[in-house]
């Protein structure tokens, strides 16, 4: 019994140990990779090694280049480009907003359209570059994943436009810009593609409103910042220094009163504001300046001094008046004889000119008699001590 009852256990722990056929398959299946199956073209692609041509040593000679030496040209030339760098490139096709551009690559370059030139206003690539157009480009990106570089005109066109400005700016130059836009604070022009801010104190004759944009002014720099990329421009300064070169003291000329002040009044003359100060009114004291002049009004004066550099121009009709106090009797009667008293004015000055510059002379030369007289003196002194000696 007791033997049966060992053979029964026997025989119930036996297929615990026993692996099963389809647990033997599922473990084989998990330990061997799944074998990719090639199709029939992939098999001959993979076979294919390119078209088997021998090349005679004769033909080698003749031709005097041969495919070893052609494998260590390539080996030996340098395709190493890196950013920044400034490379000839040429042209080849448009493409997807851009143009493909051969610079002696593996690959060609890609240059984008927002990159084509410094100045864009809803222009498209074929009206900014020719297929086969020949120049520089700077590269602007590493490589990607199929060689490609990336390349830019504009910011070589940026690098030039702020060596002229800045060029520009060392001769002081007058130049004309447009205006593209209009703010708060004043107007934006155009400088040699570069944005340029023209405050509103410095726009002559008006204001910076919609009617300015596309209008072309004369300016001159106020400020240049490269580092900052800060243009500041003047409108006033190119107009004011321009009219004053062709202005001098004791000229005659007409100008229209802007503002009253308890010193005098402001008058623009040819776009330009000049001080006509209460002293240069009138000969006669001046109680009440509003009963002499008003805003608006129409008037003639001279010029009795000017400051070129800083565009001030100092003012006078007192030199204008035919009689002490006509500008406030008469002041049409100092308008009408303004030229010709201004003629008076500037001979009398002259006159007055010409006698100080001899009276000077002569005190010069009574000093010099002076002086001969006393080295005279000396020189008997010296005579009459040797004598008495």
């Amino acid at each position: 019994a007791l033997l049966s009852l060992t053979a029964g256990a026997s025989a119930f722990t036996a297929p615990l140990q026993t692996s099963s056929p389809s647990t033997t398959s599922l473990q084989s299946t998990l330990e061997k990779p799944k074998v990719v199956q090639l199709t029939r073209f992939d098999r001959i692609k993979a076979k294919y090694k390119g078209p088997q041509i021998t090349i005679s040593p004769e033909v080698e000679a003749e031709v005097g280049f041969s495919y070893s030496a052609f494998d260590d040209a390539v080996a030996a030339t340098d395709y190493s480009f890196n950013r920044n760098d400034v490379v000839k490139g040429t042209v080849v096709q448009y493409d997807k907003g851009g143009c493909i551009v051969d610079i002696g690559a593996k690959a060609s370059a890609f240059l984008p359209l927002q990159e084509a030139a410094l100045i864009q206003d809803g222009v498209s690539i074929e009206s900014l570059i020719e297929i086969d157009e020949e120049r520089n480009f700077e590269i602007i990106s590493e490589e990607d994943e199929n060689g490609q570089l990336m390349v830019s005109i504009r910011r070589i066109q940026y690098r030039e436009a702020w060596d002229q400005v800045v060029a520009k700016q060392e001769t002081d130059e007058a130049f004309d810009a447009e205006c593209v836009s209009v703010n708060r604070g004043g107007a934006i022009f155009l400088v040699n593609g570069l944005r340029a801010f023209l405050p509103g104190s410095h726009l002559t004759g008006r204001l910076p409103d919609e009617d300015l944009i596309g209008q072309t002014l004369p300016l001159k720099f106020l400020e240049v910042n490269q580092e900052e990329n800060k243009l500041v421009v003047s409108n006033r300064r190119a107009v004011v220094e321009a009219q004053m070169a062709d202005l001098s003291r004791g000229d005659v000329i007409d100008g229209l009163v802007k503002a009253l002040k308890p010193y005098g009044a402001f008058v623009e003359v040819g776009g330009m504001s000049g001080l006509l100060h209460i002293s240069q009114i009138s000969m006669d004291r001046i109680v009440d300046l509003e009963k002499v002049l008003q805003p608006g009004q129409k008037i003639k004066c001279m010029i009795i001094d000017h400051d070129k550099v800083n565009g001030r121009i100092a003012l006078s009709t007192k030199t204008l008046e035919p009689e002490p106090g006509d500008m406030i009797r008469d002041p049409d009667r100092v308008y009408d004889m303004a030229d010709e008293t201004a003629r008076i004015y500037l001979e009398k000055q002259e006159a007055e000119r010409k006698k100080r510059e001899e009276s000077a002379q002569n005190i010069v030369l009574g000093l010099g008699d002076a002086l001969d007289d006393l080295g005279s003196s000396d020189k008997s002194s010296d005579n009459l001590d040797s004598l008495l000696s």
